[in-house]
């Protein structure tokens, strides 16, 4: 009888054995773990190196970036869940974590918060009646710079054979709804009402009008040396005396005819407003080439965007000569017999490209580093500033986008000085050449940029790390500008980075974007409120309705390009309510009531669906904007007047949403 229960016993261990599975995290779908930065990726860190924690290396896991959410459905079919977890390795000393794995909405395990260098965590638990595995990594209340977060080694042990594909759980994605209004065929004229240009330097400006082509353009009191296309209405030429030049500009179509005030002042400063482009970067990264970038200039023409005052087409990193010359027109060639820097052989001929772009009425931007290499290892500007500079006057650029990077290794001094000095350089070297071309420093905001980017003479500058289309990145880089507002005016704009809308994805692979519908316009309606440079980060070819409707209303638009340059302020923070106002020439105010949610989320929030249908009352008390009597209300998205209202005025707004309201006392 003994030997049979041993028999019996060792049988059942055996079918017990058998029927168990081990699912490794890396050999899930990764797609629906949410990365605050990056893309999750299988055996490889968020920045897609071997994964790395406090010198300890791992063949498999997933590398991520705070904050991280993910969530499968066990089924209550799971044994353990086992995993070493940490910071990796290349990231910052800024980075901070703490993981969390939660069963059913509970903490199961967490790890304390951790740093680069902290000791790797091994996680081991039993997950035996679990329905619902959830893997969190939060921000540990710093944000998520450098938030580099790697769960190594992770598996889950099943107690049977299941299928991989039956754990994950997709999420519904909110519909988007389309708040701006149709255009109209009657002709209006757009865009910026200021424009400043350097006395001699070449005049380059597109009326930017919408309505029922053909529009015929005409202008009055346009000044001497300059000529405007009636067809196009293009205007070029050159003005010789500084001054401030008051203008009118005329757009009619057989609809009616439209006048519009415009100035144009002639002095030391130009980007009078905010830059309104393109970037290749966030859509095509390193597989950006010559083709793309006429094909973005052609989609700025067809979607109209053109017509709303969108002007640059910006080519970012990866267009010159890589130092291992595999992408070069003649191996070693990443500069001519005179030093002049060349491009590489997906952009055969930068003039051509640049006489493309300007024919279309637009605008070409290009990037550099004051180091030896960009970013990604392509050739840059360090001790040949004043070549690159002519080399891009010569190819007609009207854009520069200066990036850090490299840098770094030429003065490893973390002072105010050593972040100053190849600004200054590369502004001197721009100052030689004869012709406007705007200035965008790039280095993440170190030593608090904002406070000198004007002095060495940037019209604009980074403030933040990079961003992605994930809400705690996106939030993070807007909200965080508080504050900065006293460091802008016009010619000086502080810029939380690029635009994630539409199809992004760091080529050449794209995605839509993850933010939801809420949190776009939230994105855009912060950056306009911001006075914040805004550049397009997706493909233009393939814009879907929604996001031309992101992209292409007046009113929203006309806030990031009001002529009195004000950034503006926060008034409020408190219970995941902010209220931001912006004043306008007019004399009116832009208030944006934003429901960002509460900081202090509890582990199970992080997984809600239900919170996302949530709504907050938000008031705007008008003592709080300087208004004492009465005043009207338009929803500018919806660019509609909302009524007359004294001493307050209140709405419910949708969690991560906002309400774009303009304040006009009476």
């Amino acid at each position: 009888m003994k030997k049979l229960l041993f028999i019996t016993l060792i049988l059942l261990t055996y079918t017990l054995t058998i029927n168990a599975q081990t699912i490794w995290l890396d050999k899930l779908d990764l797609s629906n773990m949410e990365s605050g930065w990056g893309t999750a990726q299988a055996n490889k860190s968020v920045e897609g190196n071997i994964l790395s924690i406090a010198g300890n290396k791992f063949e498999r896991g997933v590398g991520t970036n705070a904050v991280s959410t993910y969530q499968l459905n066990i089924n209550k079919n799971g044994k353990r869940f086992l995993a070493t977890v940490g910071v990796d390795d290349e990231a910052t000393n800024k980075g901070s974590v703490e993981f969390m794995a939660l069963g059913d909405k509970k903490v199961l395990w967490q790890s304390g918060i951790m740093k680069k260098g902290t000791t790797p965590k091994i996680i081991d638990i039993d997950i035996r009646n679990i329905k619902i595995l959830g893997l969190l990594v939060t921000d540990a209340g710093d944000g998520i710079d450098y938030d580099h977060a790697d769960w190594c080694d992770a598996k889950i042990e099943m107690t049977k054979e299941v299928s991989p594909q039956s754990l994950l759980i997709k999420k519904s994605a909110p519909k988007a709804y389309i708040l701006t209004p149709k255009v109209s065929d009657h002709p209006q004229i757009n865009g910026a009402k200021i424009f400043g240009v350097r006395p001699g330097r070449p005049f380059f400006y597109t009326i930017s009008a919408t309505g029922k082509r053909p529009i015929i353009f005409s202008a009055v009191n346009l000044p001497d040396g300059l000529v405007l296309d009636s067809n196009t209405g293009i205007i070029n030429g050159k003005i010789i005396k500084e001054g401030l030049y008051k203008i009118t500009l005329i757009a009619k179509n057989n609809l009616g005819k439209v006048e519009s005030k415009f100035r144009i002042v002639v002095g030391s400063t130009i980007c009078l407003t905010p830059p309104l482009g393109w970037n290749s970067w966030n859509c095509w990264a390193s597989a950006v080439d010559a083709n793309k970038v006429e094909a973005a200039a052609d989609a700025m023409v067809k979607t109209g965007l053109i017509n709303h005052g969108w002007t640059y087409v910006n080519i970012d990193d990866c267009w010159s000569i890589k130092t291992d010359s595999k992408d070069s027109l003649t191996a070693g060639d990443a500069r001519d017999s005179s030093g002049m820097i060349n491009a590489n052989k997906k952009f055969p001929d930068m003039k051509t490209l640049s006489k493309y772009v300007h024919d279309k009425g637009l605008k070409l931007g290009l990037y550099s580093s004051p180091g030896p290499t960009t970013c990604a290892g392509y050739t840059a500007s360090y001790q040949s500033e004043d070549k690159d500079a002519l080399r891009y006057a010569d190819w007609g650029i009207d854009y520069l986008k200066y990036d850090w990077c490299s840098y770094g290794s030429i003065d490893t001094n973390q002072n105010l000085e050593a972040y100053q000095k190849p600004y200054r350089v590369m502004r001197a070297s721009l100052d030689k050449v004869n012709r406007d071309i705007v200035y965008s420093l790039c280095q993440y905001g170190m030593g608090n940029v904002w406070e000198w980017g004007s002095e060495v003479g940037g019209n604009c500058w980074r403030t933040t790390g990079d961003i992605a289309d994930s809400w705690s990145s996106m939030s993070q880089n807007g909200f965080s500008q508080a504050g900065h507002e006293r460091y802008a005016s016009p010619g000086h704009w502080n810029d939380p980075d690029m635009l994630v809308v539409g199809l992004v994805g760091w080529g050449p692979s794209l995605h839509k974007s993850k933010l939801t519908p809420d949190e776009q316009y939230t994105h855009i309606s912060l950056w306009c409120l911001l006075s914040s440079p805004l550049l397009i980060g997706c493909d233009l070819s393939r814009l879907d309705d929604f996001t031309l409707n992101l992209l292409s209303n007046d009113e929203v638009l006309a806030v990031d390009q009001d002529p009195l340059g004000k950034q503006a302020s926060r008034i409020l923070d408190s219970d995941g309510k902010q209220i931001w106002v912006k004043n306008l020439e007019d004399g009116s105010k832009v208030v944006g009531l934003f429901s960002v949610g509460d900081k202090k989320k509890s582990p199970a929030e992080y997984f809600s669906n239900k919170i996302s249908d949530s709504k907050e009352q938000i008031v705007l008390k008008a003592s709080d904007i300087g208004i004492t009597g009465k005043f009207k209300v338009r929803d500018i998205w919806r660019q509609k007047n909302l009524g007359i209202y004294s001493k307050e005025f209140s709405v419910k707004v949708p969690h991560h949403g906002v309400m774009l309201i303009k304040i006009t006392p009476m």
